[in-house]
């Protein structure tokens, strides 16, 4: 299998390479992604800046419907454990031992100072 392919280093010039075609599949191979995992881009009209123009931009220039997209929810209201409550049907509130007792905030310690149980 005969392929062309440009070479950086010696002044972009284009060449051509010989190879087998189970070596050609095992190069070409070592650019795809495993199963399951996705590639991210931070670039190109998939870019973080202009990516909701870029692509209806696209969509108008293949005569595309307009993308319908439902209507973001609302933050619900209360702290990170009614959230996770919410979300996982889990309490954080519970005892993670015993699943019956209710726990409390006793108190909080002060960030980068170290926490010692005097025991006398």
């Amino acid at each position: 299998m005969r392929f062309r392919w440009k070479d950086y280093a010696d002044d972009s010039r284009q060449k051509v390479m010989a190879l087998a075609a189970d070596e050609f599949i095992r190069r070409f191979l070592l650019h795809t992604l495993p199963s399951g995992l996705q590639r991210i881009r931070y670039y190109g009209l998939l870019g973080n800046r202009q990516r909701t123009e870029n692509l209806a931009r696209c969509r108008a220039l293949l005569k595309m419907q307009p993308c319908a997209t439902p209507p973001r929810e609302s933050a619900p209201a209360g702290d990170y454990r009614t959230r996770y409550e919410n979300l996982t049907g889990k309490s954080l509130h519970q005892c993670p031992a015993c699943l019956e007792g209710c726990m409390q905030l006793i108190a909080l310690l002060p960030r980068g100072q170290p926490f010692v149980i005097d025991t006398s």
